[in-house]
């Protein structure tokens, strides 16, 4: 016994067993936030909507198909028009926002084509629609081939036929 209690004692505990060794703990250190990110403006999309294509039930929910029919990138480094075809393939969710999935193709008004997708999260609004996107650019041409390199990420809505995002690539 008195081995344990020398033992006991040389540990620094005492007869609260256990529960001294909880209260002896230090805390965890603090850490800083994280750096939030920053931003380069690309450029605002402005997209007209045509024909819609609703495919009710299925069994990832309702499917509208929207068609772009076009409209315009006017940016900094990049100026384009919406080519067709074009289309947002939207996924109408239980928690009544929408997923958005989106593909079309820029010409540039140098000549280039770039392709751009993203996917994104819509939700009603009395205006029309709140939306935020990820898009991906991709292009073949050496002029903008940066852009195959960046996130995007954008911010926008529709009100009526159209829709108006303003693009920023994460630095």
């Amino acid at each position: 016994m008195r081995v344990a209690t020398a033992l006991l004692v040389g540990l620094g505990l005492t007869a609260s067993g256990p529960f001294a060794l909880a209260q002896t703990s230090t805390p965890a250190p603090t850490t800083a936030a994280p750096r939030a990110p920053a931003f380069d403006y690309l450029g605002t999309l402005h997209a007209e909507t045509g024909a819609r294509t609703v495919v009710e039930n299925g069994p990832q929910g309702t499917r509208t198909i929207v068609q772009v029919v076009g409209g315009r990138f006017e940016g900094p480094r990049v100026k384009a028009s919406v080519q067709m075809p074009a289309g947002d393939w939207i996924t109408n969710r239980a928690d009544r926002s929408f997923r958005l999935d989106v593909r079309l193709t820029l010409k540039t008004d140098d000549g280039a084509l770039i392709l751009v997708t993203y996917n994104g999260i819509g939700q009603t609004t009395d205006a029309g629609a709140s939306l935020r996107t990820a898009p991906l650019f991709e292009t073949g041409d050496s002029r903008y081939v940066w852009l195959t390199r960046l996130q995007a990420v954008g911010v926008g809505e529709r009100v009526g036929t159209t829709v108006k995002y303003d693009i920023y690539a994460l630095k």
